[in-house]
């Protein structure tokens, strides 16, 4: 089994949603309860919905069980990195104009309106074991992109 690679926000934050989507499995099921009393034409609309969402929370909790199971915790880095791995913040100049920061985190903690991109996004991909200077190019929508590693933190 593979372990989970998260930092310990990444972890700290997946814990706590995985206690909040517990509470809310446990409000479902008893919201469920209370309004599983059939009438003559069969089961409610409102329980079939409520039992759907249940279903989502519950495929959720296993994911976020999984992970946080035996993963493993990325330890902030102190001095140079040589490469872009895991928990490392990058930052790249796109096409030789715009520089742009991301932190390089795995796919159960990726947030890309935070910067937070996962290793297994393209670019994180592409830019996974470069070294600064170091050049790559990515697929996008609008073609290929380059981007040269500024820094590595």
């Amino acid at each position: 089994m593979n372990k989970t690679l998260l930092t310990q926000k990444g972890f700290d934050k997946l814990s706590l949603e995985l206690a909040t989507l517990k509470e809310k499995k446990d409000h479902l099921i008893t919201q469920i309860e209370e309004v599983a009393q059939p009438d003559e034409s069969g089961e409610d609309g409102l329980a079939t919905q409520l039992k759907e969402e249940l279903e989502v929370v519950n495929d959720k909790i296993d994911d976020l069980e999984q992970a946080l199971d035996a993963p493993q915790i990325i330890t902030e880095k102190s001095g140079k990195i040589s490469s872009v791995t895991v928990g490392c913040t990058v930052k790249i100049r796109v096409s030789g104009r715009q520089e742009k920061q991301f932190s390089i985190v795995s796919n159960m903690e990726s947030d890309p309106t935070q910067n937070m991109i996962s290793d297994k996004s393209p670019l994180g991909l592409a830019l996974m074991g470069k070294k600064i200077n170091d050049e790559v190019e990515v697929d996008a929508p609008v073609g290929k992109i380059t981007y040269k590693i500024v820094s590595i933190s």
